[in-house]
């Protein structure tokens, strides 16, 4: 997943694939769902994105790592 925020367009772009969508679907105005032919989604597209959303948290993140993972040693 990639995060894209166009700060003079106030758009902001959440990349969920790398397929090249074939469609979109509007879910109401300026909120856009990229799709495949398959119905896949593949992006989500916001418009005016700082007055539907806190854009400072989606440009967070948060990694949570397994820790029994990361006491594993690796061969």
């Amino acid at each position: 997943m990639r995060v894209y925020f166009d700060k003079e367009v106030d758009a902001l772009y959440i990349k969920l694939s790398q397929k090249t969508p074939d469609g979109v679907i509007e879910i109401t105005e300026g909120v856009n769902l990229d799709t495949t032919s398959e119905g896949k989604i593949v992006g989500i597209e916001i418009l005016e994105a700082s007055k539907k959303i806190d854009v400072r948290t989606i440009l967070t993140y948060e990694l949570q790592l397994d820790k029994k993972l990361l006491a594993q040693k690796i061969a």
